[in-house]
């Protein structure tokens, strides 16, 4: 017997259907539609044009920035439930473009002055950027995968933009062949965690796991943390860090070292609280172990660098840390204290490498300790601008560290981990050392030799003195951003 198919010709309606469905993408429909347009747009530029792309893409991240924090497209899961669109998400997304947005205004002057900058830059860093947005918004494996991906291999290709430097061609293949090892121990934990679930969607793995959880799905837990220490970079999946820090030209460092953490956390997030929470008595001491050996491998590894980019490379690998003492106290209160961390470390790690791009110029880099010396004797300002960046990343009150820090150990203490909290306030005086040394470095030390000139660049100034001002100005209005963080995960 066969039944009769009845087929629609309503065209129209289904098309017209399908694109309000899409309403939630809006913001990441119109970063990848104007990528795609910078790269055509690019091909027809002569040389001394292309800051217009550069411009155009910051433009464009702002307007995705905007579009998000006015709620533009709404929320809501869609596209058969791979993309979900919620307050999390917007509030990593708004910091993702706008620390993006604020990178590319340090690339400009840096590439351009060595001759580096490309229009490709810009596509790559859009690309990179939509990346991390998809992470943040992933509710099935796949597209947990396919963000993180996307974020990757750009970031590969930007590490080596100085084709010609043996530095970051170095920096290129290790931070290729680890971030490939770092990306099959995630891609075969996640296999493991489908295998043990038959499913990809994370409300269903989650439903699976508060059942029973079996040997497989545990062992798959296992190398998911480890795939999402890897991309943190906590200890001991440090390994990529000091290099790829060290080597990629230093605005392409800022990049990848501020907002692809707030990705991170984003994907740590969906993958640990959204798929495996019914686990969490075992992530969480995972996270509280990585959290030990980060603070500590961290800090003492930051004590013996004269490199200052490498001894921030060390401190991320510390602030990583603080972060999953956060993720590992639990609950809304820790997540809302690690959200709160990542967004604070973001703007703070801009402010760090920014320093070393307005004091470099061509054939002076301005990444040791001892470049820094009698810097408030030549430029008082500036060095009162890298005091703050310094005090900040330390913890010194009133500054932004300093309440970031707070919030991650109130949440350890109220999940019951006194002893990790304990831990972390030990390490944060020893942390505190290796940042006086730079401050040490500024005011009490007499420059080696003829000190180089500090480069005119007026709006490279106001960008890094905006953003090092901005450090101690949400120290004293870090509340808004507080709550906004525990809206995100309010029950």
């Amino acid at each position: 017997m066969t039944l009769p198919v009845t087929v629609s010709t309503d065209q129209p309606l289904v098309a017209v259907r399908s694109a309000a469905e899409l309403a939630p993408l809006l913001p990441e429909l119109v970063l990848v539609g104007g990528a795609f347009a910078l790269l055509m747009l690019d091909l027809f530029l002569p040389e001394r044009r292309r800051v217009v792309t550069h411009v155009l893409g910051v433009a464009l991240l702002l307007a995705v920035a905007a579009m998000v924090a006015t709620g533009v497209g709404g929320q809501g899961t869609i596209l058969s439930g791979m993309f979900v669109r919620d307050t999390a998400a917007d509030v990593l997304k708004i910091g993702i473009a706008l620390v993006s947005a604020l990178a590319m205004v340090y690339t400009w002057p840096f590439l351009r002055e060595r001759g580096l900058y490309k229009g490709e830059v810009t596509v790559l860093m859009l690309f990179a950027s939509l990346g991390m947005m998809l992470m943040v918004s992933s509710a099935t494996l796949v597209m947990v995968y396919v963000g993180l991906e996307m974020l990757a291999l750009c970031s590969y290709a930007l590490v080596v933009t100085d084709r010609d430097s043996p530095l970051a061609s170095e920096a290129g293949i290790k931070y290729f062949v680890l971030g490939a090892l770092a990306s099959g121990l995630l891609l075969y934990g996640l296999s493991l965690v489908y295998g043990a679930t038959g499913s990809l969607d994370l409300h269903e793995i989650a439903a699976v796991a508060d059942g029973s959880a079996s040997l497989m799905f545990v062992t798959g837990l296992v190398f998911v943390v480890a795939g999402i220490a890897f991309k943190f970079g906590a200890a001991p999946f440090h390994m990529w860090l000091p290099d790829v820090y060290h080597g990629a030209p230093t605005p392409i460092t800022l990049f990848i070292g501020s907002a692809p953490k707030l990705a991170a956390f984003g994907m740590t997030y969906r993958l640990l609280e959204s798929g495996m929470g019914p686990l969490d008595n075992h992530w969480r001491l995972m996270l509280a172990g990585l959290a030990v050996l980060s603070l500590a491998i961290g800090n003492l590894s930051a004590l013996v660098q004269s490199n200052l980019k490498r001894l921030l490379a060390y401190s991320t690998v510390s602030h990583v840390g603080f972060l999953f003492i956060g993720f590992a106290g639990g609950g809304s209160q820790g997540y809302a204290a690690a959200m709160f961390y990542a967004i604070s470390y973001a703007i703070m790690s801009a402010a760090a490498f920014g320093a070393i791009v307005v004091m470099s110029r061509q054939g002076f880099e301005a990444d040791r300790i001892d470049d820094y010396k009698g810097l408030n004797a030549r430029n008082p300002w500036l060095a009162g601008l890298v005091l703050c960046v310094m005090a900040s990343l330390a913890g010194v009150p009133p500054f932004l560290g300093f309440w970031a820090k707070l919030a991650v150990l109130r949440a350890a203490i109220e999940g019951g981990m006194l002893w990790l909290a304990i831990i972390g306030v030990v390490f944060a005086v020893i942390g505190a050392f290796y940042y006086l040394r730079v401050v040490k470095a500024m005011y009490f030390d007499e420059p080696e030799g003829d000190a180089p000139a500090i480069r005119e660049n007026r709006p490279l100034h106001i960008a890094f003195g905006v953003n090092a001002l901005a450090l101690l100005a949400l120290g004293f209005a870090w509340n808004p951003i507080m709550a906004w963080c525990q809206a995100a995960f309010s029950l």
